[in-house]
C-alpha cells in the first residue's frame, strides 16, 4: 500500500470520528453539575463514614439531641442502603432508652426550657428521638405501638396546652417539626399541622430576618442587639442548616393541599437563595454565614445540612435543578474530600454550642455525633438524586 493511500485511510477515519456524537469526560464538568458522582461511590462513602463511627461508638448514649440527631441519618443511611446492621443500631438505642425521651411521668412537672434531666420532656432537645422512633415503626410489617406510646403522649400533652412558645432557638425547629408531620401522617390527626404551624408562627416573631430569610439562632443573637466581630448580622451556619434541613423534612411529610404549606415553602426557598449566595468557593459555609471573618474556614455540620435541603429540593421538584446543582456539586467535593477523612472519620464538623465563635479551632480532628448524622442525611439524599 503506497503512502498517498495510507495517508487518504487515515484522514478519512480522522472525517468519521470528528462527525461522531462526542461524550465529554465526566472529569470535564465536575464544576458545573454531579455527573462526575456516582450513585456506588455514594454508598460506599455512607458505609465508610457510619462503619467508622458504629465501630468506634458500640456503647448507646442517652436519647438527647446530639445522639438522636445522629440516629435521624443512621435510618435515612439504612434506608438507602439497606444495611440491617444500620437499622439495628437505632433500635438498640431505642430499646436502651426505653423508646423514650426524658423520662419523667409527672406531667406537673414537665418543663420545656432548656434542661438535661428528667423533668424537661416538654424540651425540643429530648423530642427529636421520636423522629427515630416514628421512623422504626413504620418499617414494622407488623406495628408495635409501643414503638411510638410515649412521642404521642408527649405531643398530645404538649398541643393541649395553651403555650405557643415551645420552639424558642432554631435547633428545635429541626428537633421537633419532622416529629408532628410524622405523627399526622400515622393519626391524621389535623391538630399536629394545626399547633406546627403556630409553633413556627411564634418562632418566626422572634428571630427570623426578613431581609435574607435566615433565622438567628436564639432572640439574643438578633441584630443590632448582636453582631458579628465585623459589626454585620450573626447568622449561625448549623443554627440555619438545623431550620434549612428541618423544613426539608416537614415538607416532604406535609400534605400539599395543607392551607399554610406555601408558608413553609417560601421560608425554604428564600433561605435557599441567601444561601447559595453565602457559600465558599470552595464548598463550605463559614461558621458565621454572613460574615465570613468572623469565624473562617471550612465548617461540616451547617454545611452537610445545607446540602441534604438542597438536595431534597431537587429531588422534589421544589427547588431548580439548574439553580442549585452547581451549589452542591461544590458542597459534596467539600464534604466527600476535604471533610471525609481517608480512615471514615468526619473532620472539621464544630463543636457542641450555639453560636460561632472567633478563634475557635475546629479542624480534621473535630468530630462529633450530630456532624455524622447530618453528613449521612446529605450522602444518602445524594443516593436519591443520583437514582433519578
Amino acid at each position: 500500500m503506497n503512502n498517498f493511500k495510507i495517508m487518504g485511510m487515515i484522514l478519512f477515519t480522522l472525517l468519521i470520528v470528528a462527525c461522531m456524537p462526542q461524550n465529554k469526560s465526566k472529569q470535564n464538568v465536575t464544576a458545573e453539575n454531579l455527573n462526575s458522582v456516582e450513585k456506588q461511590d455514594v454508598i460506599a462513602i455512607i458505609e465508610r463514614v457510619n462503619d467508622y463511627w458504629q465501630t468506634n461508638n458500640p456503647e448507646h448514649g442517652r436519647a438527647f439531641w446530639d445522639n438522636a440527631a445522629y440516629h435521624t441519618g443512621n435510618i435515612y443511611a439504612y434506608e438507602v442502603t439497606g444495611k440491617e446492621a444500620y437499622k439495628a443500631y437505632s433500635e438498640a438505642w431505642a430499646v436502651h432508652n426505653e423508646w423514650k425521651g426524658a423520662k419523667s411521668d409527672d406531667k406537673a412537672n414537665w418543663k420545656y426550657h432548656y434542661g438535661e434531666n428528667d423533668d424537661h420532656v416538654l424540651f425540643g432537645d429530648w423530642q427529636v428521638c421520636f423522629q427515630t422512633y416514628i421512623d422504626l415503626f413504620n418499617m414494622d410489617e407488623i406495628k408495635d405501638s409501643s414503638k411510638i406510646k410515649r412521642a404521642l403522649e408527649v405531643m398530645e400533652y404538649e398541643m393541649s396546652t395553651d403555650n405557643k412558645d415551645y420552639w424558642w432557638w432554631a435547633d428545635g425547629l429541626y428537633m421537633v417539626m419532622p416529629v408532628m408531620t410524622k405523627l399526622y401522617k400515622i393519626t391524621q390527626n389535623e391538630l399536629y399541622l394545626d399547633k406546627l404551624f403556630e409553633y413556627f408562627t411564634y418562632a418566626q416573631s422572634i428571630m427570623y430576618d426578613e431581609e435574607t430569610g435566615l433565622f438567628f439562632r436564639d432572640a439574643k443573637y438578633v441584630y443590632p442587639r448582636h453582631k458579628s466581630m465585623n459589626g454585620l448580622k450573626d447568622f449561625w451556619a448549623r443554627g440555619d442548616g438545623w431550620v434549612f434541613a428541618g423544613l426539608a423534612k416537614v415538607l416532604q411529610d406535609m400534605p400539599a393541599d395543607y392551607v399554610y404549606r406555601n408558608t413553609f415553602v417560601d421560608v425554604y426557598k428564600k433561605m435557599a437563595v441567601t444561601l447559595k449566595e453565602a457559600q465558599q468557593k470552595d464548598g463550605y459555609w463559614t461558621r458565621s454565614i454572613l460574615d465570613p471573618a468572623h469565624a473562617p474556614g471550612p465548617e461540616t455540620s451547617g454545611t452537610a445540612f445545607f446540602t441534604y435541603g438542597y438536595l431534597w429540593g431537587m429531588n422534589n421538584g421544589v427547588l431548580s435543578v439548574d439553580a442549585y446543582e452547581p451549589v452542591v456539586t461544590k458542597s459534596w467535593k467539600y464534604l466527600s474530600s476535604m471533610a471525609l477523612q481517608e480512615s471514615g472519620m468526619l473532620g472539621y464538623i464544630q463543636p457542641i454550642g450555639e453560636r460561632a465563635i472567633p478563634g475557635q479551632t475546629v479542624d480534621k480532628n473535630s468530630t462529633a455525633n450530630f456532624g455524622v448524622g447530618a453528613f449521612l442525611l446529605a450522602a444518602s439524599e445524594m443516593v436519591v438524586f443520583l437514582d433519578k
